[in-house]
């Protein structure tokens, strides 16, 4: 029954017509809900910003900051279907005694519904290359004790590969709401030449999406001003990020919580890989402050263009011998101390040493 109508069989060929349309428009509504149980798993160092950036993406301002393994959600809603979920996040402690803890947000069943966030502080640049090696270690030691069928984990790693391989640059309007798209029955699919993979890129492929949010890049300005960094410092920190990414396949996003910079992209480029929204944000590249690349996008000769703008630098040069954390400074409280008398000093002197003494009184 429609409403309260039997479907018995329409009189005329415009009602058969007008039933056939409305029973597609049901069906076509039925399979385009959103899916339940996405979920992401946001990963990185105490004070990061991890909890900060769930609760900006919540609209809360307010929040209690969790041990141990924090459970927000926020919402994801379809303008064209108007229908809305809620996508798990689930923000792991920043000390590794917590790891554990992953059983409980990622397990075998719902690993192919999940997309990983390694969070890093760029106001303390020198420790954004070991956290992030530190925390996708940790992910990765985390799947592997999944013991998902190796078959099943095999079409993940290679539903990343075409992903990849597939990126193409976005078109139309920037400023559109993301809207899923519905694909059409028996539509073919366009047949796209891909190319092979970089040598240097996929090579950790955990078979999960993978995305590197670097918080606090409203602090550039202080590293400037306190430690004397240059442009080059900041194309130097931004090739060794990228590289991590494309070992592992990763999106990448500069972002600022205290400004509100990038986070409605964040938001978008989220519900886009695990919603399938269509995604028209173009990669951007150029503000050192801002950085956005989407998966797919980068490669060596792209990161290669930032090796140009270094002076004093050269891109063989280590990480941790150009990155270098700043002497840590020891405030000393000396205690002020009062001299004692003269008299009394030598009392207690000969006290302690049973010599006599001969006192002078100066007048």
């Amino acid at each position: 029954r429609l409403g309260h109508r039997s479907l018995a069989p329409a009189d005329t060929p415009c009602q058969r017509i007008g039933l056939s349309s409305i029973l597609s428009e049901v069906s076509t509504r039925s399979r385009s809900k959103l899916p339940s149980g996405k979920n992401v798993l946001i990963m990185g160092e105490t004070g990061a910003g991890k909890t900060t950036l769930i609760a900006k993406l919540q609209g809360v301002e307010e929040y209690m900051k969790g041990r141990g393994l924090e459970y927000l959600y926020f919402n994801v809603h379809d303008d064209d279907i108007d229908d809305h979920a809620m996508c798990n996040a689930w923000i792991l402690d920043g000390d590794l005694y917590h790891k554990g803890l992953q059983k409980f947000a990622v397990c075998g069943e719902n690993m192919a519904d999940t997309m990983a966030l390694l969070v890093v502080d760029m106001s303390r640049p020198w420790t954004v290359l070991d956290s992030l090696q530190k925390w996708a270690s940790v992910l990765r030691e985390h799947i592997d004790k999944l013991r998902v069928n190796p078959e099943t984990l095999r079409d993940m790693e290679q539903r990343l590969v075409r992903q990849f391989q597939e990126y193409t640059e976005p078109g139309g309007d920037h400023s559109a709401s993301p809207k899923r798209r519905n694909p059409v029955a028996g539509e073919a699919e366009e047949e796209c030449v891909v190319l092979p993979l970089g040598e240097n890129t996929l090579t950790h492929n955990l078979g999960v999406p993978v995305m590197v949010v670097c918080t606090k890049c409203d602090t550039f300005l202080s590293l400037e001003k306190e430690h004397d960094y240059r442009e080059e410092h900041f194309d130097f920190i931004q090739s060794h990020i990228r590289h991590f990414c494309l070992q592992y396949g990763a999106a990448l996003l500069y972002t600022s919580m205290k400004e509100n910079k990038n986070l409605d992209l964040l938001y978008k480029y989220l519900v886009h890989r695990l919603y399938g929204f269509p995604f028209d944000m173009l990669a951007q590249v150029v503000d050192k402050d801002s950085v956005f690349i989407p998966s797919g996008w980068d490669n060596e000769k792209k990161v290669a263009i930032l090796y140009e703008n270094f002076q004093s630098l050269k891109r063989e040069d280590k990480f941790e011998e150009v990155i270098v954390q700043p002497p840590v400074r020891k405030f000393v409280h000396e205690k002020e101390l009062g001299a004692e008398d003269d008299q009394v000093f030598l009392l207690k002197l000969q006290v302690r040493e049973n010599v006599p003494f001969i006192f002078v009184q100066l007048v």
